[in-house]
C-alpha cells in the first residue's frame, strides 16, 4: 500500500495525483525500495537540468565520492540523521575535509532529500537535524600600497602585465576578467559591463563563457588608467592581428588573449601570478586577493558600502560590510576624529557648552 503525507488535504490530493501520473507514464519510483545512491542519481538528472556546468560537476563530484561510499546503499526511507552526522564526522576527522566542503556536501545531500520530501518519498528530511563543523571565516590577504607599488613595477613589461592590472584596480574574479568581451567595454563612459565568465568546471576539458557567480550582470566605472590599458590592450591585439593574418582568430572577442587570439588559460594566468608575488616575499597570496586589495583600497578611498557592493557584483549591502568590517573599523575611527576635530573649530573662542562630569 502506498501511503502519501502531506500538512493539508489538498496538498495530499495533489501528491495523489501526481503519484497516478507518474504510475501512468512509467515514471514512477517506490519509496521502499529506491537506495540513497539511486535518488541522488535520479535528482541530478532528472531535477538539476539547468545547472552551471561548474556547479554540475561539483555536485557530481561530491556525490560520487563523499556521499554514496557511505550513504548509497541505505534505502532511501531508511536514512537517518545520525548516519547522516555520522558521515560528516567522518569527512572532517579522518578523511581531512574542511568544513567549507562539508557544508557543499550537506547542501547537495539537503536539497536531493528535500527533493525526496516534496514528492512525497519521505515524511521528513533528516539531514535537517544535522551539526555542521564551523566555518572559520578566512583572513584576507591584502596588499597595503607599498606592496601595490612593488607589484606595478614587477608585472612591467610582463606578458600579462595588463590583465593584472585589470583585476587590480577593478576587482574582477578571475574568470569574470578573462571573459571581458570587447562589446562590453565602453570607451566612451568608461564603463565595463560584466556579464558572463570563461572558465571550465573540474574533469572538464574545455574553457567555455558561463553565467556569473550570482547570475546578476552589472555594470562598472573604472578608473581612466583602466581604461588606459583597455586601450592599449587593443591596440596590442591590432598589432598582433596584422602580424599574424589569417593565423590570427579571436572568434570569441575577448579582451585578453594570447598573442594568437586564443584565450588564456586561467591556470597559466594564476601560476605567473604566484611566481611574481613569491618573488616579492608575499607567497601566500592569491589571485582572489587582488579583488580584495581592490575593495579595502576603495573603501579608503571614501567610496560607500554600496557602490563597492555594486562593483564587487556583492548580493546584498550586508554581505560587503561584513566581509569587509575590519576595514570600516578603521574608517568609523577615522570619521569619530574628524568630528572631534569640528565639535574643537566650533568651540574655538567660545565655551565649552558641555558640562563638566560630576567628581
Amino acid at each position: 500500500m502506498r501511503s502519501v503525507y502531506a500538512k493539508t488535504k489538498r496538498e495530499v490530493r495533489e501528491k495523489l495525483n501526481k503519484t497516478l501520473t507518474d504510475i501512468q507514464e512509467g515514471t514512477y519510483i517506490e519509496p521502499t525500495s529506491i537506495t540513497v545512491g539511486e535518488w541522488l542519481d535520479t535528482w541530478l538528472k532528472e531535477y538539476k537540468i539547468n545547472l552551471r556546468p561548474e556547479t554540475k560537476a561539483s555536485y557530481e563530484m561530491h556525490i560520487r565520492i563523499h556521499l554514496k561510499p557511505d550513504l548509497g546503499k541505505i534505502r532511501l526511507n531508511k536514512l537517518t540523521t545520525h548516519q547522516i552526522q555520522h558521515l560528516y564526522n567522518k569527512l572532517i576527522n579522518e578523511r581531512g575535509l574542511s568544513p567549507k566542503t562539508v557544508k557543499n556536501v550537506h547542501g547537495a545531500l539537503h536539497a536531493a532529500l528535500e527533493q525526496a520530501k516534496i514528492n512525497g518519498y519521505l515524511r521528513i528530511n533528516p539531514s535537517e537535524g544535522t551539526t555542521l563543523p564551523k566555518i572559520e571565516k578566512e583572513e584576507l590577504q591584502v596588499m597595503d600600497s607599498q606592496d601595490v607599488g612593488a607589484f606595478l613595477r614587477a608585472i612591467k613589461g610582463d606578458e600579462y602585465e595588463l590583465p593584472l592590472f585589470v583585476a587590480l584596480f577593478t576587482g574582477l574574479r578571475q574568470g569574470e576578467l578573462l571573459g571581458l568581451t570587447w562589446d562590453c567595454v565602453d570607451f566612451e563612459k568608461g564603463t565595463l559591463l560584466i556579464n558572463k565568465q570563461h572558465n571550465r568546471a573540474k574533469g572538464e576539458k574545455e574553457f567555455h563563457f558561463s553565467p556569473l557567480k550570482n547570475s546578476r550582470p552589472r555594470s562598472l566605472t573604472a578608473a581612466s588608467a583602466v581604461m588606459d590599458a583597455l586601450r592599449e590592450q587593443q591596440r596590442r591585439q591590432a598589432q598582433w592581428a596584422t602580424e599574424l593574418g589569417s593565423a590570427w582568430d579571436n572568434s570569441k572577442n575577448l579582451v585578453f588573449t594570447t598573442q594568437t587570439g586564443r584565450y588564456i588559460n586561467n591556470k597559466t594566468l594564476w601560476m605567473n601570478f604566484k611566481r611574481i608575488v613569491t618573488e616579492l616575499g608575499m607567497p601566500d597570496l592569491r589571485f582572489h586577493d587582488l579583488r580584495h586589495t581592490f575593495s579595502i583600497n576603495s573603501l579608503q578611498a571614501g567610496d560607500d558600502i554600496k557602490t563597492v557592493q555594486e562593483n564587487l557584483g556583492h548580493a546584498t549591502a550586508s554581505f560587503t560590510l561584513a566581509t569587509y568590517a575590519h576595514a570600516t573599523l578603521g574608517m568609523k575611527r577615522e570619521s569619530a576624529n574628524r568630528m572631534d576635530a569640528f565639535i574643537r573649530s566650533v568651540q574655538e573662542g567660545g565655551e565649552n557648552h558641555f558640562p563638566a562630569a560630576a567628581p
